[in-house]
């Protein structure tokens, strides 16, 4: 993140209905080049499901990355080291937002003395993680909506004292 200036902060109830629409158009617009048109309908459901992703955002706040007070991404770490969301939106993708919220996100592990991260990586976020890292400990076959969705459960050990570092 050298070239732009952005702000990483916890998670505000405010923010769940831009993080609920970066969701699901970033499913919708870089999903069909891993996943068919029926997978991707299954993943992000339409109509946008604003009140579901209220309660969820509320019960594993995300870390929201802002730029020129645009919400441009966000990523969850449970109390346990999972990583159930990593989300970059579809305008600002490869511009390095993921991984500055990866980075934010280990010295918050480290604060916390993780020492494992978890992950199920989709398709395109595999070789994200797995380029930091992570190691795929086994594939998933999630169903959902009566189609399946590939990803596959990836781990990173941390060294203690060295997350983040």
């Amino acid at each position: 993140m050298t070239d732009i200036d952005l702000y990483i902060r916890p998670y505000r109830p405010s923010d769940a209905r831009a993080l609920t629409d970066l969701f699901y158009d970033t499913i919708h617009s870089i999903g069909p080049l891993h996943y068919t048109a029926e997978q991707v309908a299954a993943w992000a459901p339409l109509p946008k499901e604003y009140e579901r992703w209220a309660v969820r955002l509320s019960q594993c706040p995300p870390y929201v990355a802002l730029l020129d007070d645009i919400v441009v991404g966000f990523i969850t770490l449970s109390d346990s080291g999972h990583i159930d969301l990593a989300y970059t939106h579809q305008s600002y993708q490869r511009r390095g937002i993921a991984s500055a919220l990866y980075e934010h996100l280990l010295v918050k592990a480290a604060k916390q003395s993780l020492q494992t991260l978890t992950v199920d990586a989709s398709c395109f976020a595999r070789p994200f993680f797995e380029k930091r890292g992570f190691e795929v400990v086994r594939e998933n076959q999630t169903i959902r909506r009566g189609q399946r969705l590939q990803s596959w459960r990836m781990a990173l050990t941390l060294l203690e004292g060295c997350a983040g570092s």
